[in-house]
């Protein structure tokens, strides 16, 4: 029986560690079972990684994330620079240095090990990490937001930014260049106007295409002061709370909803401000959470300055749903001019 040839071995590793196709796994299983020494290189590299198979996977703690991400990122690249040395010497020696083979096996087999934990752990827990930065990230931008907002109260005898609207005025309008004030954006907008807030603060860094959004807005600076509102939806991922008619004047410092990420009902507004909105509310509409953070929940600042990451729809122990009214159900049907009852019932648009 002839010997195998280093690809048949290159094709034996693979199968062990599970990096082989449908296809290649089933030329591995036919090779051991019809060859000797194949039978024998299985088993064996088997047995060295059969340690492996006793780990358990466990959610790594919120607290371990930060400083084990680096780690395993530049041991995973370290490991798999030594697989790949590894593999090439011993690609390169001639058939007759079996032995060679058999004592460098261990080392390799070592290093894929390493390649396999790093490979378990690491790939889920970067994309944790990287949620957690955004949500990070969101949460000071929106600390940033106050900020602004605090400076323009105190700069504004104690006003909140606010533009003249008409009763039913479309406050789904975002992007609208008319000069009628209309859209529920419009108020946040002055801060951006008046240089109080930089505009890529509004735009959410879970978001994608967000980094792309930000250059447009640098390349865009100059420009923005002379829009009455943000340009379009793409630069105000967020949704804002819509005052009720009969409400007294807002005070910072108080537990109420002010901003939070966009509102799942608004995701796609018409582009054509000459028709009319509808939207219907169905049983999804009602549960999502805002698709910013992958609809695993949304970032909220309060009035009294606070930011906080709800995994639910509700800001408090009440039952109050910060995208919806008191009074909408399953059926209902939204126009996009609705105002809250009162300032219990808090209500983020659009």
């Amino acid at each position: 029986m002839t010997s195998l040839n280093t690809q048949q071995k290159q094709l034996l590793f693979d199968y062990c560690v599970g990096l082989t196709s449908e296809k290649e796994t089933a030329e591995a299983e036919q090779l051991i079972a019809s060859h000797n020494q194949a039978a024998q290189i299985y088993s064996k590299l088997k047995a060295a990684l059969a340690p492996l198979e006793a780990l358990e996977s466990e959610p790594c703690p919120d607290e371990l994330v930060e400083g084990t991400i680096w780690r395993l990122n530049n041991q995973a690249r370290s490991s798999q620079l030594r697989l790949q040395q590894l593999l090439a010497t011993e690609q390169a020696r001639s058939a007759g240095t079996k032995g060679r083979f058999w004592r460098n096996l261990g080392q390799i087999a070592g290093a894929a090990a390493v390649i396999l934990i790093a490979t378990a752990i690491l790939f889920p827990l970067s994309g944790y990490a990287r949620q957690k930065y955004h949500r990070q990230c969101c949460q000071a931008q929106l600390r940033r937001v106050f900020a602004g907002l605090s400076n323009y109260i105190s700069e504004h005898d104690g006003q909140m930014p606010a533009v003249a609207t008409t009763a039913g005025a479309p406050w789904w309008k975002v992007g609208y260049s008319g000069k009628e004030n209309q859209s529920n954006t419009r108020h946040m907008w002055l801060l951006v106007k008046g240089n109080y807030v930089n505009p890529a603060d509004f735009v959410c860094p879970g978001r994608k295409q967000s980094r792309a959004i930000r250059r447009a807005i640098r390349l865009d600076a100059s420009q923005l002061k002379n829009y009455n509102d943000f340009p379009a939806r793409a630069y105000v991922p967020y949704s804002f709370r819509i005052r009720c008619s009969k409400s007294t004047k807002p005070q910072l410092r108080q537990r109420r909803v002010l901003i939070a990420d966009l509102s799942p009902l608004f995701e796609n507004l018409p582009r054509d401000y000459s028709r009319p909105f509808r939207l219907r509310l169905n049983e999804d509409l009602l549960i999502l959470n805002s698709i910013n953070h992958g609809r695993r929940g949304q970032n909220v600042l309060f009035y009294d300055g606070s930011v906080k990451f709800i995994k639910t729809r509700h800001a408090d122990i009440s039952a109050d749903d910060i995208f919806t009214l008191q009074e909408m159900r399953q059926g209902s049907e939204i126009r996009g001019c609705e105002v809250p009852s009162c300032e219990a019932d808090t209500f983020l648009a659009p």
